[in-house]
């Protein structure tokens, strides 16, 4: 009995650990990676004041809802993000409306979210996830706004002018160029286009790599590429941490050299290598990063100031620090989960593309709440087990808007009445979307 026990622990311990190998050392660092950087960069170099501005009492609907909406993405805010500064809008004068797409839509355009959606589950759960979000978000805002539309005109008329909504901020022409390259810089990591998977450049290495090493790294299902970037990210922990944790005071070395890593690691993940790694491909990937990070690099040497670069780097480690451990729990729990839960309760439940099955699937979303990006290594389980597309992607909409703590925040900034409405309305369409998404990935 106790053998049998032992043998179960350790056949979990294991799928978690491969998957998080498999994670770790796929091709998602080419989006994962840049991911970090352009959400660390948008929260440092793009002033908040460019989105409030437009969400206050005089902003028109046609501006302030689309402002809201893309809210999360220009400022990169996740699900425990969003809450804080959902209260600070809402408090300083926003209409209920307009505060309540901004809560809806932000995580769930969130770009790191985006991003890692793409490239571990496919590009069509992430467009449908961008379009879903957003087109449902604002009809959310409206149909709130419409229900307690006495209240809130009475609360217009009491509400004190606030200068939240009318202050302005320009920004340098540079901010938007290396904006652009960042982009870039995430689109040819991911594409999946000719130019870039083919391989313009062979070089043959003389060298042979031990039987042995091989036979180990085949074990764990890796290849040696891919072991060598999970030495680079072990290595690019330790050294971010003593070259960014106080970049705002200073830089060093180590902050020079965590930089230095993170564009090899990108570099190294671009090509490909085969026949026990003595034959290297470089593809038009390899080229297109290679490029792209010499012109961010020179670019923003020229444009920005130490101070600036130093904000950009903190956000972006800080960002690092609050969800990549989270997400290497989540990646290693959702391998451990793929053993316990049998594959035909996934199927029975969520392998058609009913409402009911959608339904089952925001419920899940609500109660088993997982932080940002740790929904998506969950997603994808999903889906290995039989998940239809349609419920999946209720989940991935439900998982970031509602989880129990963020009903009793929602609560408490906006009383019972207006959260039940708000709930019952992000469950109806979160379900919807993915019912709306399975009808037309079944006619396509």
């Amino acid at each position: 009995m106790i053998e049998n026990i032992g043998a179960y622990i350790l056949t979990l311990i294991q799928s978690g650990w491969m998957s998080l190998l498999d994670y770790l050392a796929a091709h998602v660092l080419l989006c994962l990676l840049p991911a970090f950087v352009i959400a660390g960069y948008m929260s440092a170099m793009i002033p908040k004041e460019m989105i409030t501005r437009y969400l206050g009492p005089r902003a028109s609907r046609w501006v302030s809802y689309p402002a809201a909406a893309i809210g999360g993405f220009i400022l990169a805010v996740c699900s425990c993000t969003i809450l804080p500064l959902f209260a600070g809008i809402w408090k300083r004068g926003a209409g209920l409306g307009v505060a309540i797409t901004f809560l809806f839509v932000g995580p769930a355009v969130n770009i790191l979210a985006i991003a890692y959606t793409g490239a571990a589950i496919g590009m069509d759960i992430a467009i449908a996830r961008i379009v879903l979000s957003i087109g449902f978000g604002i009809l959310i805002g409206l149909i709130m706004a419409w229900v307690f539309r006495k209240e809130e005109s009475a609360r217009a008329a009491e509400m004190a002018e606030s200068g939240m909504f009318e202050q302005k901020a320009t920004m340098k022409p540079a901010v938007w160029v290396v904006f652009l390259l960042l982009i870039g810089v995430l689109i040819v990591g991911t594409l999946q286009v000719a130019l870039l998977t083919k391989t313009w450049l062979t070089i043959h290495l003389q060298l042979e790599l031990p039987a042995s090493l091989l036979d180990a790294l085949s074990n764990f299902s890796l290849t040696p590429q891919g072991a060598l970037l999970i030495l680079l990210l072990v290595l690019i922990a330790p050294v971010a941490y003593l070259g960014l944790e106080h970049v705002l005071e200073r830089f060093n070395r180590w902050t020079y050299l965590s930089i230095s890593l993170v564009g090899l690691t990108l570099l190294l993940a671009a090509p490909t290598i085969s026949e026990g790694s003595t034959r290297i491909g470089f593809t038009g990937r390899f080229f297109g990063e290679l490029i792209l990070l010499a012109a961010i690099g020179i670019v923003a040497a020229r444009s920005f100031t130490q101070d600036e670069l130093a904000g950009w780097l903190w956000e972006t480690w800080k960002f690092v620090k609050q969800i990549f451990p989270l997400l290497i729990m989540g990646v290693f729990l959702a391998g451990v989960v793929k053993v316990i839960i049998p594959e035909s309760w996934i199927q029975t439940l969520t392998g058609q593309n009913t409402i009911w099955a959608n339904l089952i699937a925001v419920l899940f979303g609500v109660f088993m709440y997982f932080p940002t990006l740790v929904e998506v290594p969950i997603a994808r389980m999903f889906l290995e087990l039989g998940m239809n597309k349609g419920p999946l992607l209720a989940y991935l909409i439900a998982d970031p808007a509602l989880s129990v703590q963020s009903i009793l925040v929602t609560g408490n900034i906006l009383g019972r009445s207006k959260t039940l409405v708000y709930v019952t309305l992000v469950t109806v369409f979160a379900t919807l979307a993915g019912y709306i998404f399975g009808l037309t990935l079944s006619v396509l």
